[in-house]
């Protein structure tokens, strides 16, 4: 980064533009699968599985409002990394939990924070297994939770195996997660990641946590490609315009890419065990973008 751009605010510079500058300044390692970039960190084991390294933070006052059900607030924290563990295809496995709250906050909202939590982890297979507290000097909450998963190398998928040519789908619909509190009652797609890779294995697979406007730019460039969306395919929920489902974010669906082959074998099977849970056609990935789509939710931007 130029010396002049040193100087600058985050909020001049957006999300994207810090995590690549901090990302150059991590070292390679040759021992890694897949790092900095990915929904997980994968890191081979000597049994033969891969172990999936995942970190995440709920924010008052940008993930959650003051106020919420500290269930929903617990369950949320650790759904949205479960969601991540998901989307590599794995298994979550151990969580360490971090608390940072203010000196005034009241036991009985943060015992209730940790019993959405517990009640989350265990609904996933998944165990807590320690963590940590600190003060932060004024009022707020961050909740932060890091966790590994497994996954046999054949089963995971990353965001950078999409070719020209391969199907876009969504699972589900999108748009109107915050506003209709869809984000903290959310599950995450562990069932239809685990049938998806064993039946139908996607070329590529991500979470959608920051809109399709942000996170299908993502899946593209880590595959060095482009893509075309049909604005008109995109699946929302009712009274949501398509510019909300793109943009918004908070879905905690998954965004994959499929041979077309394996997309149009996939549908009857799929809504033969989901019936309840759409998964559609929405583009196709291309050489280049011709029109990107409007941006989604970016940390640091206004």
């Amino acid at each position: 980064m130029a010396e002049e751009q040193m100087t600058q605010r985050l909020g001049d510079l957006g999300e994207e533009a810090v995590v690549a500058h901090l990302i150059g300044l991590i070292p390679p390692d040759a021992t890694l699968i897949a790092g900095p970039g990915d929904d997980c960190a994968v890191v081979p084991m000597s049994n033969g599985l891969w172990q999936l390294l995942k970190t995440d933070c709920l924010v008052e006052g940008v993930h959650f409002l003051p106020g919420t059900a500290p269930s929903l607030v617990g369950r949320k924290a650790m759904n949205r990394v479960i969601s991540d563990i998901a989307a590599m295809g794995g298994e979550p496995q151990h969580a360490l939990v971090t608390l940072t709250v203010d000196a005034d906050r009241e036991l009985g909202e943060v015992e209730g924070w940790y019993r959405g939590i517990l009640e989350a982890a265990g609904a996933a297979g998944c165990g807590i297994v320690g963590g940590e507290t600190s003060r932060l000097p004024e009022k707020g909450a961050v909740i932060s939770i890091a966790m590994t998963g497994l996954v046999a190398p054949q089963h995971c998928v990353l965001r950078s195996g999409a070719a020209p040519g391969d199907i876009i789908a969504v699972t589900g619909r999108l748009g109107g997660s915050f506003s209709s509190g869809r984000h903290l009652t959310f599950t995450p797609r562990l069932n239809e990641a685990r049938w998806l890779v064993e039946h139908a294995r996607p070329s590529a697979m991500m979470d959608l946590s920051d809109g399709l406007g942000s996170d299908l730019p993502r899946l593209a460039r880590a595959s060095g490609r482009g893509y075309r969306v049909e604005a008109s395919s995109v699946p929302c929920y009712p009274g949501i315009s398509v510019e909300q489902a793109i943009r918004e974010g908070e879905d905690y669906e998954l965004l994959l890419t499929f041979s077309p082959t394996s997309f149009s074998s996939l549908l009857g099977r799929w809504e033969a065990v989901f019936h309840d849970t759409p998964i559609t056609a929405i583009g196709e990935i291309t050489d280049e973008t011709a029109e990107p789509l409007a941006r989604g939710w970016e940390h640091y931007r206004k």
